[in-house]
């Protein structure tokens, strides 16, 4: 990794007549947290972008001063910009303690909060627009992965905040989804025009009670309008409304069955596009959990015990199975192009969910050694299409 001073990257600077606001400087990381991208992004682009107040400060570092500090940068966009051209920000030695403190800061940056339609794992709310970024095993991987790819509906930008961080493993996966699409085109280019014509079917299974530890109930992913009392017919319907404003149409449907158990069990299949762009530069990003699914299953056939249960049946468009071989490829190419990062207390990484994927390593200690937060945003537009199907492009989910 070469360091940021020889890449000429400047501080994050305001005018002078703001005395009691911060600068944050760049500064460099090893080379297993931090690597410069390859195409299609800028040359000497690193990632993530490793920002923190400078130690020339006239003025204490507080929460207000980093606060306003990113109000101000913001007028202009500053720091969507750099999302967009890095990926992902790294902000270090803040004064963030806590949950509340994480919740102001990222609010900030002056996005709109996401809702979560169709929540696949269970996030209970610490503080305004903030939960758990994952409460799964500490001995369960999550492979590199867009946020929320298995649903039509996904937030543009994801906080997450290091309120404890272990002394061996737990680091974040870092790796970039549009330089994945170029690799993936070099590499396997029939997989791409496969992926790009058809699209592919997420079948997602929910359920009663919870599928896994850490995973969602049927009602925490459709039922905030149910309440105590509500017959059968009520709750259904009710969930239904919630998946109508995915706003598909065709492109989603819903089954309701029964399993082995005898629980109602909801299935929901989406046409969704893989290959999206980029707002601003129409670059095509693999927008995917193809890689995690494949690692999951992989893992699982293993008996690791490292896989995170599937709860999404992955297809090409069509219905027709996705080769192994290829997510083998993507998964490898994965391994090459990401970076892990090691969390320090306090730390703020920023994503933008379009340009870069995440994830979670294991790690050793115990189950609470670990506690990273998580705070998702819409922006302003959406991916756009690549193909020329009418699933080829979502769109923001219905108010409701």
């Amino acid at each position: 990794m070469t360091s940021v001073d020889s890449l000429n990257i400047p501080s994050l600077r305001l005018h002078d007549d703001h005395p009691s606001l911060l600068t944050f400087e760049p500064f460099t990381l090893p080379p297993t947290n931090q690597r410069t991208l390859g195409p299609p992004h800028p040359p000497n682009t690193p990632i993530p972008l490793a920002l923190r107040p400078s130690s020339s400060a006239n003025s204490p570092i507080t929460l207000d001063s980093a606060i306003s500090t990113i109000h101000h940068l913001q007028r202009t966009k500053t720091l969507t910009t750099l999302l967009a051209r890095h990926g992902t920000l790294l902000f270090r030695n803040l004064p963030i303690h806590s949950a509340a403190d994480f919740s102001a800061f990222a609010h900030a940056f002056g996005y709109k909060p996401h809702e979560i339609i169709g929540i696949v794992v269970d996030r209970p709310l610490l503080a305004p627009n903030v939960a758990p970024a994952n409460e799964a095993p500490k001995h369960v991987r999550i492979y590199n992965h867009n946020e929320s790819p298995q649903v039509p509906h996904a937030p543009e930008y994801i906080f997450f905040y290091a309120n404890k961080a272990p002394e061996v493993g737990g680091e974040t996966p870092i790796s970039s989804s549009l330089e994945l699409f170029q690799r993936a085109q070099r590499e396997i280019p029939e997989f791409v025009d496969r992926l790009a014509a058809k699209g592919i079917l997420s079948r997602v299974t929910y359920k009663v009670g919870r599928q896994y530890v850490g995973g969602s109930t049927l009602r925490e992913a459709f039922g905030k309008e149910i309440v105590d009392g509500d017959d059968e017919g009520t709750q259904e319907a009710k969930i239904e409304a919630q998946i109508a404003r995915y706003g598909r149409g065709e492109y989603t449907s819903f089954e309701w069955t029964v399993d082995e158990e005898g629980d109602k069990t909801l299935i929901l299949t989406h046409r969704l596009p893989v290959i999206r762009t980029q707002p601003g530069t129409n670059l095509p990003t693999l927008f995917t959990g193809l890689a995690a699914y494949y690692k999951n299953k992989l893992e699982a056939e293993q008996n690791t015990g490292a896989g995170r249960k599937n709860v999404a049946v992955q297809l090409f468009g069509d219905g027709t199975p996705i080769p192994e071989e290829y997510l083998e490829v993507l998964a490898r190419i994965t391994d090459e192009i990401r970076v892990l990062h090691k969390w320090q207390e306090g730390d703020v990484l920023v994503f933008d969910n379009v340009v870069a994927q995440h994830g979670r390593e294991p790690w050793e200690g115990k189950q609470g050694d670990r506690v990273v937060q998580a705070s998702l945003f819409d922006g302003d537009q959406v991916p756009g299409a690549y193909g020329f199907g009418g699933w080829a492009q979502v769109v923001q989910a219905l108010d409701g």
